[in-house]
């Protein structure tokens, strides 16, 4: 591995979760908001979600002590993520797979589309990947003429619609049954016209339509759950057997995975393989778990390719707040709590990672600066939902906040002449360093007050302030500030010393 690795900076992620490119996130929210059958679809699954995660994890007693443990692992490698990606390169290397650095999604893009060409195959099977999507692989490979099949159902769905994941779990979350219908009957090659929206029949032709899929391709792509250091062993995890047909059946395997899914060894697993199923789909383990260990003669793939991917994780790593945020194992928990993500959905975040996850992890792997990553930290009302239901203990509103700082800061540095935000928050900071300060404001009252007229109440203020008083009434400000009220009603009587104090209660 080379050493200079970890030093890359931050560079860009080609992938977006949103049709409007390079939108900011409140002109998106409010598009979304405008869309009563996506808001119920989003309501329904979520709260399904939501509920049998609750059933399963109240079963365990020692949920928290879980929590922590996860936490604390994914701490720890951070803390050694060089030293265990050596150790999983040598251990992966030596069992016959071969690993490939990416620095960012071009270098990604570039090593996939070649390790492709070179079998000769123009086709590809895919097992579900938050890795290839954050790059973009499947446009990438269509300009290249190479063709990416979905095996995974919901996403077979957005691909077919063409359109684009709203969730890091269940990706076309956004869609209901019968308009799922209807783009199977638009798109599916060979599909019943005669087909129903019940979801059994759905299922049944999906499936169809994938199993020649499995059989004649000889090229698969994965992503991975877990790598584990010191076996140099790989894992996913899924609901649907698609991903173990796209693992065992094809000559070639290419596996796309973010540096920071590493596990120290097998005994990791075991908090993990409890907490992810519990927190993402609300089952008590994965219907199929797939771990594979490099190369075995006549069984499985022949060909193992394993592209590890930087793409602004380095950066992230050097952050003190963003080391945080690579701990996120994308079991989505944080998205189906999330009242704003419930209202508006994964595409107003114009990211591949939304929700409150995606609101962090996008602004630390490809910065704060853009508009439509500088908006991201403000889509929260910092509720704490998600950091209640992380499994992993990711403090995010804390990022949050921290990001949003960020933000203001980089904006007031290109600002050549303060703004109606920056006249206040220095003002803010005058007032209320010094009791001095405040005092002197208390003496303008009377103007408050003679601003709120005989109703006693104000109703609008200037500039930025009229935002505040556009949906609601000021009172007006009491005749006299607290601190007079109180040096008057104690004051010491004529000659006694000493200034007033707080009377005490019961003679004390």
């Amino acid at each position: 591995m080379s050493g200079t690795f970890l030093g890359m900076p931050a560079l860009p992620v080609f992938g977006t979760g949103n049709l409007h490119a390079d939108e900011a996130f409140p002109a998106a929210a409010e598009r979304e908001l405008g869309k009563p059958q996506l808001r119920a679809n989003l309501r329904h699954a979520t709260h399904t979600i939501r509920d049998k995660r609750l059933k399963v994890v109240g079963e365990l007693s020692d949920w928290e002590q879980l929590r922590d443990a996860g936490s604390a692992t994914k701490e720890a490698v951070m803390a050694r993520l060089p030293e265990l990606l050596e150790q999983f390169e040598a251990n992966f290397t030596a069992r016959g797979g071969t690993i490939h650095w990416a620095r960012d999604a071009a270098e990604a893009n570039r090593i996939v589309t070649e390790l492709v060409r070179a079998t000769g195959s123009t086709d590809v099977v895919k097992v579900k990947s938050m890795a290839t999507q954050e790059i973009g692989l499947n446009e990438h490979l269509e300009a290249e003429g190479i063709s990416a099949f979905e095996t995974d159902l919901a996403e077979l769905i957005v691909q077919l619609g063409h359109d684009k994941p709203s969730h890091i779990l269940v990706p076309a979350i956004h869609k209901n049954r019968t308009e799922v219908r209807d783009i199977f009957l638009a798109e599916m090659p060979g599909v019943d016209p005669e087909l129903t929206d019940d979801p059994a029949l759905l299922a049944a032709a999906a499936r169809k339509y994938l199993r020649r899929k499995f059989l004649d391709t000889r090229v698969a792509v994965s992503g991975a759950n877990f790598a584990i250091a010191d076996t140099g062993t790989l894992g996913v995890v899924e609901s649907e057997g698609n991903g173990r047909m796209c693992l065992t059946l094809p000559e070639t395997l290419i596996t796309v995975m973010g540096v920071e899914k590493l596990l120290p060894s097998w005994e990791d697993m075991g908090v993990f393989m409890q907490l992810l199923p519990r927190s993402s789909t609300g089952e008590r383990m994965n219907p199929y778990t797939s771990t594979w260990t490099g190369t075995t003669d006549g069984d499985g793939p022949q060909d193992m390719h394993l592209v590890m991917l930087d793409n602004g994780r380095s950066a992230a790593l050097a952050d003190k707040m963003g080391r945080a945020a690579l701990h996120c194992i994308r079991c989505s928990a944080c998205m189906n709590v999330c009242p704003v993500y419930e209202r508006t959905g994964g595409h107003a975040y114009g990211s591949t990672y939304p929700g409150p996850i995606g609101a962090i992890l996008s602004p630390l792997l490809t910065g704060i600066t853009s508009e439509e990553n500088g908006s991201l930290p403000y889509a929260s009302t910092l509720c704490g939902a998600c950091y209640d239901a992380c499994p992993v203990k990711i403090n995010i509103p804390e990022i949050l906040v921290e990001l949003r700082a960020q933000d203001v800061e980089a904006q007031r540095k290109e600002r050549r002449i303060p703004n109606q935000m920056d006249l206040m928050m220095t003002g803010a900071s005058w007032a209320f360093s010094s009791g001095k300060h405040l005092g002197l404001l208390e003496k303008a009252l009377p103007l408050g007050r003679l601003a709120a007229g005989r109703k006693k109440k104000i109703k609008r203020l200037p500039g930025i302030a009229a935002g505040w008083t556009s949906s609601r009434d000021i009172p007006a400000p009491p005749a006299r500030a607290f601190r007079d009220w109180w040096a008057k009603e104690h004051r010491p009587p004529s000659g006694a010393s000493g200034g007033g104090t707080p009377p005490k209660e019961n003679g004390k």
